[in-house]
């Protein structure tokens, strides 16, 4: 049995996130292992299975491991390398370096546009637009979370448009956008909101970094607008200058 300190000022599952943690950063537990099971850790530290959840839980919250319901606790992969470009698109960015793309909607509402938004779709301030709140995720772990405005008289119906395809490439081109490309992106660096960090599952103490981008069809007309927050210990952005 590992001996942890019991009477020191650190709670025992955070000694035991750290030393699996440690564990990870030292290869003993390399990328798409399983980890040891919860009776095997609770054996290990000498701990109940609520101490050994709470530091698995720690270490999921950090982006060190992901949870699969039946099948155990996995070391994450490791930070993303996403690219920016003309052509950016989340699936493929995820399948070529070997992640598992995923997600869940959180909101599809349709309303009035800002004026923020709609001087980036280049319409009416108050012109109806649809509005998608979703998480991103990479091997299960979130990694975006982002809200994305089309113009609602372009694309009728959108919801039902992705439940019948798998990518927002496919559903934009069922509306016959068959090619578009990104205009222009912003990032800017600021701390999550405790909803954020939640979202993300991530510390409130870890950054996030913001993206704004603008994507257009073949004419030069914009499709969509969408501002993301992107957890800054799980990606690297590399911007395409082509």
């Amino acid at each position: 049995m590992e001996v942890i300190d019991r009477k020191g000022g650190s709670a025992l599952w955070h000694q035991i996130g750290e030393i699996l943690a440690a564990d990870i950063a030292a290869g003993t537990f390399v990328p798409g292992e399983r980890l040891p099971t919860e009776p095997e850790l609770m054996q290990r530290f000498g701990v109940s299975r609520f101490t050994v959840r709470q530091a698995l839980g720690h270490l999921e919250q950090r982006g060190l491991v992901r949870a699969e319901q039946g099948r155990g606790t996995f070391v994450h992969r490791g930070v993303l390398d996403y690219t920016l470009s003309k052509r950016t698109r989340f699936h493929k960015n995820l399948i070529e370096q070997g992640f598992e793309p995923g997600g869940e909607l959180l909101v599809h509402e349709i309303g009035p546009a800002m004026e923020r938004v709609a001087a980036q779709l280049k319409i009416a301030s108050g012109a109806p637009v649809i509005h998608r709140r979703g998480v991103m995720t990479a091997d299960g772990v979130p990694v975006e979370l982002g809200d994305t405005y089309y113009p609602s008289e372009r694309f009728p119906d959108f919801d039902k448009a992705r439940l019948l395809y798998p990518t927002i490439t496919a559903a934009l081109a069922s509306y016959g956008v068959t090619d578009y490309g990104r205009l222009s992106t912003e990032i800017e660096a600021r701390m999550p909101s405790a909803e954020e960090a939640r979202l993300l599952r991530q510390p409130k103490s870890v950054p996030l970094l913001i993206t704004r981008k603008v994507d257009v069809d073949a004419g030069g007309i914009p499709i969509a607008f969408a501002e993301s927050m992107w957890s800054a210990d799980r990606v690297i952005f590399n911007a395409e200058l082509r």
